[in-house]
């Protein structure tokens, strides 16, 4: 049962994910909002719901290592894999203000991470821990990206051509947004529960299970609606639903689950974070060769994957 439950889910994830795409494009024609602002807003946060759920349930039921391992695991994922396996399928367009804003306050957060989950090293304290002061300044953070997204929405409405929205309708594309993300939560929710119960079954260790099975499982919607959106020839969204899900994650549910609940950090963890940091430095600097992310750069970035993957669980 456990397996076909597993198999339903990623039926939802991959349909879900079609229909929201879809919906949200042409949600964007008719409001006159760029893909991009869209992608890094309601793609972005929808296709990130499933690690807020993870995550704050498992703060609540006192599992740091899965809400922590979970986060970081899903934004090397996002970074690496969705990249690279969306680059392969269609090369990525990068806006320049995605480069000079939206990739570099991706950096900025993990670094805010970092610093926030080294309380023995740089503080000189007896354990690492993210408290819930820590919490609600990631929250703080999340708030004034929050306001620029807006700012910027509001500041490049673009002029709409009657062709590109003949017969496009708000109530249809509603629906569909509003249902392709249902089926993406509902979907991811049943993948991981899922797909958790046959790893611990197997003997991994809960930072594992964070890291891989879980970040993975979650980081399923970004991937599927990522490759939809590139085959749609939607770029833009597709690189927009990374970055966004990646600043999401860390700011907003890092912040919501450790507000709720203050968070154990595991060493193991020190790792991981920096390796996200030096790839999200990697994906700045492939976004600025030639303001796209070439088949080459994203075969590259799907190997790193592979290779730290092996790494983390030969660790283990």
């Amino acid at each position: 049962m456990t397996y076909i439950l597993l198999i339903i889910g990623f039926a939802l994830l991959i349909k879900g994910a079609d229909y929201f795409v879809e919906g949200a494009s042409n949600l964007a024609k008719l409001m006159r909002v760029p893909p991009l602002l869209v992608g890094l807003t309601i793609v972005a946060f929808g296709t990130s719901s499933p690690e807020a759920t993870v995550s704050i349930i498992a703060a609540l039921e006192g599992s740091s290592d899965v809400a922590i391992g979970n986060v970081v695991g899903s934004n090397i994922f996002n970074i690496t894999l969705v990249v690279g396996i969306t680059a392969m399928i269609n090369p990525l367009k990068v806006e320049t203000d995605t480069i000079r804003k939206e990739i570099p306050f991706t950096l900025l957060a993990s670094v805010v991470l970092w610093v926030l989950i080294s309380d023995v090293a740089l503080q000189g304290f007896g354990t690492n821990l993210i408290t819930r002061t820590e919490g609600i300044i990631l929250l703080l953070f999340f708030a004034i990206f929050l306001y620029y997204i807006f700012e910027v929405a509001r500041n490049n409405r673009e002029p709409v051509r009657a062709e590109d929205v003949a017969g496009v309708t708000w109530g249809k594309n509603t629906l569909f947004t509003l249902g392709g993300l249902a089926a993406i939560i509902f979907g991811g929710d049943l993948v991981v529960d899922n797909a958790t119960e046959i790893a611990l079954a197997v003997g991994m260790s809960e930072t594992l299970v964070g890291l891989t099975i879980v970040a993975v499982g979650t980081s399923l919607p970004e991937l599927i609606t990522s490759i939809t959106a590139a085959m749609k020839k939607a770029s833009e969204i597709a690189l927009g639903n990374i970055v966004g899900s990646n600043i999401f994650n860390i700011l907003f549910v890092l912040g919501a689950s450790a507000t709720i609940s203050p968070l154990a950090v595991n060493g193991k963890i020190f790792t991981d974070t920096v390796v996200m940091i030096v790839l999200t430095l990697v994906l700045l600097v492939f976004s600025r060769s030639r303001f796209k992310i070439s088949k080459v750069e994203g075969i590259i970035l799907a190997a790193v994957y592979i290779g730290y993957l092996i790494f983390i669980i030969l660790r283990n």
